[in-house]
Formats: structure tokens, C-alpha cells, sequence
């Protein structure tokens, strides 16, 4: 079956504080973290992470960040969706926060699963409403780039590589299918994401 990438190791109970033991609950099929005082099960699910490839006509946005993991390397605007926020407003958001950009949704563009790292990456299509953005706190510089433009060797997640090779791919057709991908990486191997 794989390994199962554990997102962290509790050691306390986040309902009554007593200390936790990794077992699996009785009626499933899998280690968790559960209470020893309080019964509590904690379940560690993927966490979903929402952005938008926005564009205005052929160029497309992109951040540099100022913060770890690798600060200083360009990536769509993107980030971990809040309780309460739909995908779409997910994404917006973090547009709006690293980018200070407005934007269009226009439809789910990529969708990409890595369970090496229990993560969930959706990328919205979005058209730039105007071009009057800026960098947001978690950002360095904001710009437009053309194809022959980007940073190819100093993108920030192989998602981003992946979702910017298929909107240029799909550019000339004005065609853009959504596109999933599993991405599977050997932690052993290579132990950045």
C-alpha cells in the first residue's frame, strides 16, 4: 500500500488536553491519534491548497515570495483555503493577499493531488481586471510574463510548472480543458517538495 505521509505528531488531546495515542479506532482501518481520556479521534486530512493562473491575454501573473518554503522563487498566487470559504473564494483571496490583484474566475483549470505531502493544489483560470497590482505581504515582486519570459528554472512548486506549461499549451486553441495530474514523489529520494 505505500507509506502514509503523517502530517504531524500529536502528543495532546486539542479537547481535553490529556496525552494521545497513534492506534486504529475500532471500525477503521487505520492508524490515528486518539485520546485516552476523552475518546476523541483526530483525524489528519489533506489540506487543500487554492490559487489562480491569472492572465490577461497571452501573459500571465506571477509572485515572488518572500517567505519559506522557497522564498524568492516565482509561483502562482496560491495558498491553504480558510474554514468557511469556497474553493473559488479561496483562491480570490490569496490573489487578492499576495498579489493585490482583481480577478475573474473563470473555471477550475488544474487540479493536482500529492500525497507524499497530504496536499491538494486546485488552480482557477482567472482574467486580470485591471493592472493594478502590487505585492502583498508574503510577496517580493509581482509581474506579467509572456512565455518566453518566465523563470522556468526558478518556479517555486512543480504544480506551477505544470499548470503554466498546460496554459501555454492551450493558449493558441483558446481551449482550456480542466486537467488533473497525480503528482507522486519518492520522500526518500528527494525530500523537497
Amino acid at each position: 500500500m505505500g507509506q502514509m505521509f503523517i502530517l504531524g505528531i500529536m502528543k495532546y488531546c486539542s479537547q481535553c488536553g490529556d496525552p494521545v495515542m497513534h492506534r486504529v479506532p475500532e471500525g477503521d482501518n487505520r492508524p490515528r491519534y486518539v485520546c485516552g481520556s476523552c475518546e476523541t479521534i483526530h483525524y489528519q486530512n489533506p489540506r487543500v491548497v487554492a490559487g489562480c493562473l491569472v492572465h490577461a491575454a497571452d501573459r500571465v501573473l506571477l509572485c515572488r515570495r518572500s517567505i519559506a518554503p522557497r522564498a524568492g522563487y516565482w509561483t502562482l498566487p496560491a495558498g491553504f483555503m480558510e474554514n468557511g470559504e469556497t474553493t473559488a473564494q479561496g483562491a480570490l483571496r490569496e490573489t487578492r493577499e499576495e498579489a493585490n490583484a482583481n480577478a475573474e474566475i473563470l473555471h477550475l483549470y488544474t487540479l493536482f493531488s500529492l500525497p507524499h505531502i497530504s496536499q491538494i493544489y486546485m488552480f482557477y483560470r482567472a482574467r486580470l481586471l485591471d493592472e493594478d497590482f502590487f505585492p502583498g505581504e508574503e510577496t517580493l515582486e509581482t509581474r506579467l510574463f509572456r512565455e518566453s519570459e518566465i523563470p522556468w528554472d526558478k518556479l517555486a512548486f512543480p504544480v506551477v510548472t505544470e499548470t503554466l506549461r498546460h496554459f501555454f499549451a492551450d493558449l493558441p486553441a483558446d481551449e482550456f480543458p480542466v486537467r488533473t495530474q497525480d503528482i507522486i514523489i519518492d520522500r526518500s529520494r528527494d525530500p523537497i517538495r
